[in-house]
């Protein structure tokens, strides 16, 4: 199979300029334009080859390769003594522990001290709220903020402008977040990182695409663990838009089912009757891997699928569980259903290994959380910061040890 890499590319990322942590005013910095921008980016370019990457993939394999101008600037001097706040989707999969121990390494480096919380699971959106609160209240030097839900925090986000306190958010961005409340943005793609997702799967199921027909129709499953955080529904829409793209280039007429939210944000799709091609999104009631694979038993048990992706850890596993009752997953389209994933973790790497996945797309959240505190601490420094782009990249059962990937291949 061809391999692509996902080079994330923000456009035109606003840098600012800030003076103050901690009761400082931080009413004149703009706000970090990545939430939107991450939808921005043709899958063409998110899936350039590895070796117009390879600067940016060393980065994310070696966090002290890419902290460098950071580390020069803010531990000048010695310990800097920042407190700073971190608040996390949860602490239900390896993906955020990854992540802080990316904090760590940062605390370890700069001389600050981090407190990291996280709700029970994803669903707790109003614990996270509340987390959030709280950590507004304690007025730390600033707040790193990955939210479960983004509309969520809008009030919180004002709280925290009102206080003074600079908010950089990761993993996913605020797209309405109130103007100067958050000073950067770092995320993957993932509008782009989707996207990647379905060119890598389509090559294998396109000739059963090809012939499908009105009377005898192929589906594609989707599942999504939410349709409330920003990353998940660009992600999700990403694999949805560049699939029909796809599937609609070899003729064939595309209908969205599902979840409500992903039906309505598919453009010109086609009626359900008279397509050849049904994408069916999958969205459980809670964001854990056993409600993920409930959906996925779902879509998996009906005769027409042919292929299904997990868009993230936990919903990549749930296609994992729901497999480990149906036994339909193959790497073969002629002996079964194609899984693709999202993320990494230990099942999901022995689905890619064992051949239940073809692949999928990694990230690097041990390096979202290094330099979600990197970036604290340049604004408390009175640096002037911006956007932080994260690279993520396709990976198989032949690529997993390869040195760009396997340091992003937490478990």
């Amino acid at each position: 199979m061809k391999k692509k890499a996902l080079a994330i590319l923000l456009g035109a990322a606003m840098v600012l300029s800030m003076t103050a942590c901690g009761g400082g005013s931080s009413s004149e910095a703009p706000k970090s334009d990545a939430g939107s921008a991450a939808g921005t980016s043709s899958a063409a370019e998110a899936s350039a080859a590895p070796e117009a990457s390879s600067g940016a993939a060393e980065a994310s394999a070696a966090p002290e390769a890419s902290s460098g101008a950071a580390e020069a600037s803010s531990t000048e001097g010695g310990n800097k003594g920042y407190n700073f706040q971190m608040i996390v989707k949860s602490f239900q999969s390896t993906y955020w522990q990854a992540a802080i121990q990316g904090v760590e390494q940062a605390k370890a480096e700069l001389g600050v001290e981090v407190e990291a919380n996280g709700p029970a699971t994803e669903s707790d959106i109003a614990d996270q709220v509340q987390m959030l609160d709280n950590a507004i209240e304690k007025k730390p030097d600033g707040i790193a903020l990955a939210a479960c839900d983004t509309n969520s925090v809008l009030d919180s986000l004002a709280k925290a402008q009102q206080a003074g306190i600079p908010v950089v958010c990761f993993d996913t961005g605020v797209a309405d977040a109130p103007e100067g409340s958050v000073y950067a943005t770092i995320a993957t793609d993932n509008a782009a990182a989707g996207a990647v997702a379905a060119e890598n799967m389509f090559p294998v199921i396109e000739e059963k695409i090809t012939a499908a027909t009105a009377d005898a129709k192929v589906r594609i499953g989707e599942i999504n663990q939410d349709a409330t955080a920003l990353n998940i529904q660009q992600r999700g829409q990403g694999f949805i838009n560049k699939m029909k793209e796809l599937c609609e280039g070899a003729g064939k007429k595309v209908a969205v089912v599902g979840n409500e939210f992903y039906v309505n944000a598919t453009e010109n799709a086609a009626a359900e009757a008279e397509a050849e091609v049904i994408i069916e999104v999958g969205v459980p009631a809670q964001t854990t891997p056993e409600q993920c694979s409930t959906e996925a038993q779902k879509i998996m048990s009906k005769e027409d699928t042919i292929a299904i992706f997990g868009s993230n850890q936990t919903s990549a596993e749930g296609v994992i569980g729901a497999n480990q009752t149906l036994n339909k997953l193959s790497t073969d389209p002629s002996q079964g259903i194609i899984g693709a994933g999202f993320d990494a973790g230990t099942p999901q790497k022995e689905a890619i290994t064992n051949g239940q996945f073809i692949g999928a797309v990694t990230q690097s959240p041990l390096m979202m959380g290094y330099e979600a505190v990197v970036t604290l601490a340049k604004i408390c420094d009175g640096e002037s910061v911006a956007d932080v782009p994260m690279d993520g990249y396709w990976y198989t059962a032949e690529t997993m040890n390869d040195d760009n990937i396997a340091p992003n291949l937490y478990d």
